[in-house]
């Protein structure tokens, strides 16, 4: 496997439209890392960089220590896994899976036993002499893994690769993503619009918008202390609720603001910088409210429920009109129309300024385990 480095890389077209603007990123050995962002915020062109499907327009990209800018994708030492998994129909999947090493001059003894041993590990032994027309689709991703595991690469590239299954059968293969990592001890770039995913699987998540690295870290990290709006809106679901508030006293130990209601919050965070009658925004994370009467309760009205088994989603109206989200007991009963309230720690509020940017928290590491995401509970 391999380390891989990009340095001040851009992408452009025509020289007018950017759609990469100065990516830097460094991936370790045998790090799984997750390029994860909205359409369009330029997570595939830079996969299709790193294969070399894509020239790059400026800037150097590094795999194992050697600049690959200019070779071509069967001198990266790379292999990928597309979307649409791109097997050959007239192919059984034993030919399928030896094409490449047949194309690279290996001999028969090595591609049968490469196949084998990659068949035992994604459990397809028994589908070898099938046609991927007589398959599902989750045994044709594996199979296009399984055409990827067999070049032993310095590095695997996954381009969505889970987006055309449905909900369980996803489910299901990113586990198997997750031990076939655990396995390989191989470097993944692994891109995906879902967060979920890009939660349950990397070790260092990459947050993407508009051609930009917003903010790369461990699923915890961007958790508990994203650096701006989009980041702490994208990653979670449900996604951070955002209360407009405006700054009543701030310090380095707290800030104590007020909502529209008439409700007033103190937030544990940074608020250096801050002055009275600054405009910000409050976020806080539907898991992370509580019924409570205490001095910072919001009150508001229930709008709508959904009960999804052991947690209710409720949306709640707040009096000062604004609508939040809540993770409710799945057990209790509410109902649509009745009153509510809640309540969080300051320790759980986030801050966010005019220009989107995130005040630093001050204690963000002092979250209940039982409250973290639940790929970090895993772990």
């Amino acid at each position: 496997m391999a380390a891989v480095t990009l340095q001040g890389v851009k992408k452009s077209y025509d020289g007018k439209t950017d759609v990469l603007t100065g990516i830097d990123l460094d991936i370790a050995d045998g790090e799984f890392v997750v390029l994860v962002g909205p359409s369009g915020c330029g997570k595939s062109t830079l996969l299709r960089m790193l294969c070399g499907l894509e020239e790059v327009s400026s800037g150097d990209i590094s795999i194992g220590g050697r600049v690959v800018n200019h070779l071509p994708p069967a001198e990266r030492g790379i292999a990928m896994v597309f979307q649409s998994y791109a097997l050959y129909p007239h192919m059984t999947v034993y030919r399928n899976m030896a094409f490449g090493l047949k194309v690279a001059g290996a001999d028969k003894a090595t591609i049968d036993a490469r196949i084998r041993s990659a068949a035992r590990t994604l459990q397809i032994e028994h589908l070898l002499d099938r046609l991927p027309r007589e398959l599902s689709g989750g045994q044709r991703q594996r199979v296009a893994i399984g055409r990827a595991i067999v070049r032993e690469p310095q590095l695997f590239l996954f381009d969505e690769p889970l987006s055309n299954l449905d909900a369980a059968l996803r489910v299901q293969t990113r586990l198997e993503l997750a031990r076939l990592h655990r396995q390989l001890q191989a470097t993944i770039v692994y891109v995906t619009h879902d967060q979920v995913e890009a939660m349950t699987l990397g070790d260092k998540i990459v947050v993407m918008h508009e051609g930009r690295i917003q903010q790369a870290g461990s699923p915890l990290e961007l958790y508990q202390t994203p650096c701006n709006r989009f980041v702490a809106t994208f990653i979670g679901s449900p996604k951070m609720n955002l209360l407009p508030a405006t700054v009543m006293q701030a310090g380095a130990d707290g800030v104590r603001c007020s909502l529209p209601g008439g409700a007033q919050i103190v937030a544990q965070v940074d608020g250096q910088g801050l002055n009275p009658g600054d405009a910000v925004q409050l976020g806080l994370r539907p898991e992370h409210a509580r019924a409570g009467q205490g001095e910072q309760r919001l009150s508001g009205t229930l709008d709508m429920v959904e009960h999804l088994g052991e947690v209710n989603l409720l949306y709640v109206q707040l009096d000062g009109g604004q609508d939040v989200v809540v993770r409710g007991d799945g057990g209790q009963r509410v109902q649509v129309g009745e009153a509510v309230s809640f309540q969080a720690d300051p320790a759980d509020w986030h801050l966010f300024t005019a220009d989107g940017d995130a005040a630093r928290r001050l204690h963000p590491g002092n979250l209940h385990p039982a409250r973290r995401p639940a790929a970090e509970r895993a772990a």
